[in-house]
């Protein structure tokens, strides 16, 4: 039997776009209302019921680190996999080692946050500890770069595994991922409450079926053994193992640590404030900690062995479980997971990109808060940055992941050198002991970004290698601009003093009706010298023009162009060039009226030109030009 024909669908649904993007732009603000919602004051900002408990914030901000326990350690033993099973045992102190740098990372963000309770992580660390520049920018763009691809990453892993389970999916997989970015931006933009709302349960569920899962571990255990017929060997050494492989297996499983900055970034958002923030980073570590122990020691007591077509998860889910509800229940958790770790950078890379664009080093539409108070710019660009990576890659992990926690191991260290410095300026109780635990965090993470940017060089990595001193570049150039603009518009106070100018006024015409008529009354109650031009494409356009501006009564002086060419805008250059040229030998300000009709409804828009628009964007090339548009309501 023939499979329904679903080519029609695809015009349908540009059809359907376009018709929903011509109405959104004519009726922007009540279609923002419905998508974003009522907007919120000021005032609000601080108002206990706009920011979250720690609990609420946990899940929110924790996602893309938990979530991450799902393929960590089968990320880190991945790389063991081709030295047999003798290598198996390995995944314990590779997945300890990992918990470990994860206690010294939150220990030391736990520390940031004390001292830096405004938020910014490793950026607001690093530019108050280091007098250069681009040290803190180096943190910021590799944090920036990290939120991005693990937007693009999570959300294109989750896809993948769904349509794996369900075929019929196969193929839509770029679709359905940008489907997925876009809801999640559409969620975040309604605010940080309304995220956390829809957003914290999922993550509490994975987080339930994993301690589940690894309770039921222990409970098999204690029935059939601790040590069973598939528990590989402990503690021999695999022919072959060279120490160049242990440590990029330990730098691969450390793709489980991304994440940890989110919370010291968002302090802002917490009820508490920072009280809020470390008992949210003590509740995480012991989770997590928990979790990637647990789930590492059943899958070497299992012996699981590395699967390409079948994760370690699911294999381990399987095996106590079976294909029942429980084990569709766990997949099905960690996928929704998965999208939803993209979620958490929704705040963090905000935050980044406003306290950058405060220091001049971004545009400074990126430090506004929008309507619901997030910062709803920078969310729009990170989502468009994910999107723009996701179709690229066809929403393939593969390509992408070579590129991960690369920039986020560069932002760890660059933050733990800075604590470094600010314990050795500030002294303090225990500040060698605090200088130490940092100082060794730094090491390990530095020791890590250097594996990383080694091994997986050829397979990605140089393109984060090359983005992040670009980022840093563009950032120089942002700022150095902002510096120009203010010196040039800097005025001194006892010196320069507002001058009264000499003003010709321009009428632009194209015929004898109630908008002319408004206009030019205008024009003459602002000032008395006012000219009339009217840019006819023949003769006998001009020629009827000037007869019936003489029957009118001459209101003010008719000026008539000759356009040969049918256009608008150059005989109006010309015009006003030498109008400048004429008016006292020195350029004085010309202001130029426009009319423009406001139709009663939104679809008449498309049956009148837009030439009052593009008349205004061509005159900002002339500087001396003040344009003026005279709106005139339709009643019909």
């Amino acid at each position: 039997m023939r499979g329904h024909d679903w080519s029609w669908l695809h015009p349908v649904i540009i059809c359907v776009i376009i018709a929903a993007v011509a109405y959104a732009m004519f009726n922007f603000g009540s279609v923002k209302r419905l998508v974003v919602g009522k907007p919120m004051r000021t005032r609000d900002l601080r108002e206990s019921r706009n920011l979250l408990v720690w609990w609420m914030a946990l899940p929110v901000l924790s996602a893309d680190l938990y979530s991450s326990v799902a393929y960590g350690p089968e990320a880190g033993i991945t790389e063991l996999a081709g030295l047999g099973e003798n290598a198996k045992w390995l995944i314990l102190p590779i997945t300890a080692m990992t918990v470990l740098l994860l206690i010294i990372l939150i220990t030391s963000y736990i520390m940031g946050v004390i001292a830096y309770p405004n938020g910014g992580g490793a950026y607001a660390i690093s530019k108050d500890n280091f007098q250069r520049a681009w040290v803190p920018l180096l943190a910021a763009s590799a944090l920036m770069v990290d939120y991005v691809l693990t937007v693009a990453v999570s959300v294109a892993s989750g896809i993948q595994n769904l349509a794996s389970s369900y075929p019929v999916l196969q193929g839509h997989e770029t679709s359905l991922s940008l489907l997925c970015v876009l809801i999640i931006l559409l969620v975040n933009l309604r605010g940080i409450s309304e995220s956390s709302k829809v957003f914290a349960y999922p993550t509490y569920v994975f987080m339930a079926c994993m301690l589940l899962m690894i309770g039921v571990g222990f409970w098999d255990e204690l029935r059939h053994g601790f040590v069973q017929p598939h528990t590989p060997p402990f503690g021999v050494v695999p022919q072959g193992l060279t120490l160049m492989l242990l440590l990029k297996a330990f730098s691969s499983a450390c793709s489980a640590l991304t994440g940890v900055e989110t919370i010291s970034n968002a302090v802002p958002i917490f009820r508490e404030g920072k009280n809020g923030a470390i008992k949210a980073y003590i509740a995480l570590g012991l989770i997590t900690g928990v979790t990637l122990l647990g789930f590492a020691y059943h899958l070497y007591v299992k012996g699981i062995s590395v699967n390409p077509n079948n994760t370690m998860l699911s294999q381990l889910a399987e095996g106590y479980f079976g294909h029942g509800f429980m084990y569709q229940f766990i997949m099905w958790s960690t996928l929704v997971v998965l999208i939803l770790a993209a979620n958490s950078t929704f705040t963090g890379f905000p935050q980044v990109a406003a306290l950058l664009a405060t220091d001049g080093y971004l545009p400074r539409a990126l430090r506004l808060r929008g309507d619901r108070l997030g910062y709803s710019n920078g969310m729009i660009v990170l989502a468009a940055l994910a999107s723009l990576l996701i179709e690229i890659f066809h929403a393939q992990t593969n390509n992408l992941i070579p590129l991960y926690a690369i920039g986020v191991f560069v932002a760890f260290t660059v933050a733990q050198l800075g604590l470094i410095k600010r314990w050795a300026r500030v002294k303090g109780r225990l500040w060698r002991l605090k200088a130490g635990i940092n100082a060794f965090g730094a090491f390990i993470t530095a020791l890590v970004s250097v594996i990383f940017a080694v091994t997986k060089f050829t397979s990605g990595a140089w393109i984060v290698l090359v983005v992040i001193p670009l980022m840093i570049y563009l950032a120089m150039k942002v700022h150095r601009h902002y510096q120009d603009v203010a010196d040039e518009l800097r005025i001194d106070l006892k010196v320069d003093r507002p001058q009264q100018h000499r003003i010709v006024s321009v009428v632009l015409v194209s015929g004898i009706h109630r908008v002319v008529l408004d206009t030019i009354s205008f024009a003459m109650s602002s000032t008395p010298n006012v000219l009339a031009l009217y840019i006819g494409f023949d003769d006998e356009s001009i020629e009827k023009m000037e007869e019936k501006w003489e029957a009118w009564g001459n209101p003010c002086r008719l000026v008539t162009v000759k356009s040969e060419y049918r256009s608008l805008l150059q005989p109006l250059s010309k015009f006003i060039r030498r109008l400048e040229t004429y008016e006292g030998g020195k350029p004085d300000h010309i202001q130029l009226f426009i009319a423009q009709f406001v139709p009663k409804k939104w679809w008449h828009n498309l049956l009148h030109n837009q030439t009052s628009l593009l008349i205004r964007a061509w005159m900002l090339r002339h500087k001396d030009v003040v344009v003026t548009t005279v709106p005139y309501h339709l009643k019909k």
